[in-house]
């Protein structure tokens, strides 16, 4: 068997299709209602004034900044690892280049749908009950809510759980996912409990950015459908608009997805030219001829048997050796046949 046969053999085995995303399993589902039921009590408790909300005015008025100032400096910088913006930009780059090499969209798209749901549920509750942070506090011992702000909950912690927890939602391997997840948690408490140290959120914001934020992972397999759904859509448009641009240039197996199942088989034909009806067909969902499913992965070479192939010489000429002998009592042929040799004729 040729070299080139048995690399064809290895591509067909590889898989086409994307890493499974975790289901929403019945412990995940559990983590889901009981996280909220813990976000439900954190807004409870500092609506009724209870404790909580003493915790909040005691370590507020502690000040932590002017008590270790030597640590002031690094955690500004430390905070930026919750702040949305650098922190998207960051994720985003690495999960782009997953993408470039998985060949589809769902990385992404994974991002984007966990950012949007974290604004909209955060900035909802922000704007919906209206506390006021540490620094803009009116009144000692108060809740300080219903009066225009936008504190509550923590927007830099939800962020940070949901960013960097993005990265341990779409791990490979369980093993990849406890690591990441071990470090996502170690970073959110971190950029938490220095917001707190800065003044700039109450202890209750923190722990309910927790909540919102882990909130939101937890529901991600729920979006599963609509992101499988935008890729399929986007990855249509992407597969025309290269069709167009350069019908020539694809080889091998189409990007993994919905559309793998369907042109994932289709290479360049013998004469050069890609099969460009069935790609768009299949991206577009119009019916379409399908290709033979033994259809080459290269242009059909002439084969040659063992028997049929001229021996090779040490010095790499095919010529046979003494090929340009003739044998004794041979009668001459080429360009000499009937001249005398030797002179006589």
């Amino acid at each position: 068997m040729r070299t080139d046969d048995k690399l064809d053999q290895m591509e067909e085995r590889l898989p086409t299709d994307r890493v499974r995303p975790p289901r929403m399993t019945r412990t995940r589902l559990w983590l889901f209602w009981g996280t909220l039921a813990v976000y439900a009590v954190i807004v409870a408790g500092v609506l009724a004034d209870t404790s909580l909300v003493t915790i909040d005015w005691q370590l507020m008025l502690f000040r932590p900044y002017k008590q270790w100032p030597a640590i002031h400096a690094f955690l500004d910088y430390f905070v930026v690892l919750g702040q949305r913006g650098p922190t998207a930009v960051a994720v985003a780059a690495w999960l782009g280049w997953r993408c470039w090499r998985q060949r589809n969209l769902h990385p992404l798209l994974v991002l984007g749908a966990s950012l949007l749901l974290l604004n909209i549920t955060v900035g909802a509750a922000k704007l919906g009950m209206g506390r006021l942070g540490p620094h803009y506090a009116t009144t000692v011992g108060s809740n300080e809510m219903w009066q225009n702000g936008d504190i509550f909950p923590s927007g830099h912690t939800a962020n940070a759980v949901v960013t960097w927890g993005v990265l341990a939602y779409l791990a490979t391997t369980p093993l990849r996912r406890r690591t990441l997840s071990v470090i996502a948690a170690v970073g959110a408490l971190g950029v938490g409990m220095t917001t707190v140290y800065l003044g700039t959120h109450w202890v209750s914001d923190v722990l309910l950015g927790w909540a919102a934020g882990l909130l939101v992972l937890l529901a991600m397999p729920w979006l599963e459908p609509g992101i499988t759904w935008v890729e399929d859509r986007l990855m249509g448009v992407l597969l025309r608009l290269w069709l167009r641009l350069c019908p020539h240039s694809l080889r091998g197996p189409l990007p993994a997805g919905a559309l793998a199942s369907e042109v994932s088989r289709q290479r360049i034909a013998p004469d050069g030219e890609f099969l460009v009806r069935e790609a768009v067909g299949a991206a577009t969902g119009s019916r379409a001829t399908r290709a033979p499913e033994g259809w080459p992965h290269h242009p059909p070479r002439p084969h040659t048997s063992r028997a049929e192939r001229t021996p090779v010489t040490p010095t790499g000429s095919r010529r046979p050796p003494h090929a340009d002998r003739v044998p004794r009592g041979a009668a001459p042929f080429g360009p000499t046949a009937g001249r005398p040799r030797n002179g006589t004729g």
